[in-house]
């Protein structure tokens, strides 16, 4: 016996399991669909030991990593096509509270595609990031820029950085 149809006013109306199941294999299709659309864009804080600062754009992505039994803060930027060497590494912050601050003491990962600075004291990093429109890294002559939408309630948290026990 197939499906039951009704009429009223001109509109059909199904009865039975068919609409159920065709409304799940569209929404099942719809959600593999938006998984599949590209990486995530928000600021995402996660506690733990490091608590972490991650965001990731289609060029590149940032890590900020803080261990409070240290204490170490860490900025890692990555992306798929090699770093240039270069003797000074610089993020530039545009927006209301903007600056740039730079370091010697940076270094590129074995394969180039990554650059990292550890330091004990983030300050200035983390108002830039809190605090601004872009952050862009400069390495020589490359400058990978991030927007900072949606940034601040993530750096605040990560500001707080508090690993329960056990993380």
């Amino acid at each position: 016996m197939g499906p039951r149809y009704a009429s009223q006013r001109g509109a059909i109306f199904f009865s039975g399991p068919a609409p159920a199941l065709a409304y799940l294999a569209i929404m099942r299709f719809l959600i593999c669909l938006l998984a599949l659309t590209g990486p995530a864009t928000a600021w995402e804080f996660t506690p733990g030991l490091p608590c972490l600062l991650t965001h990731e754009t289609p060029q590149a992505e940032i890590t900020l990593t803080y261990d409070p039994r240290i204490p170490l803060y860490t900025v890692t930027i990555r992306q798929n096509a090699p770093l240039p060497e270069a003797p000074v590494f610089s993020m530039r912050f545009d927006g209301p509270a903007g600056l740039t601050i730079s370091t010697d003491r940076h270094g590129l990962s074995t394969d180039s595609h990554a650059v990292t600075v550890s330091d004990r004291g983030f300050g200035n990093v983390l108002n830039g990031l809190q605090f601004n429109d872009t952050a862009t890294a400069l390495l020589g002559d490359r400058a990978i820029t991030f927007p900072l939408e949606g940034a601040a309630d993530p750096v605040a948290a990560f500001r707080l950085c508090n690993p329960q026990a056990g993380v």
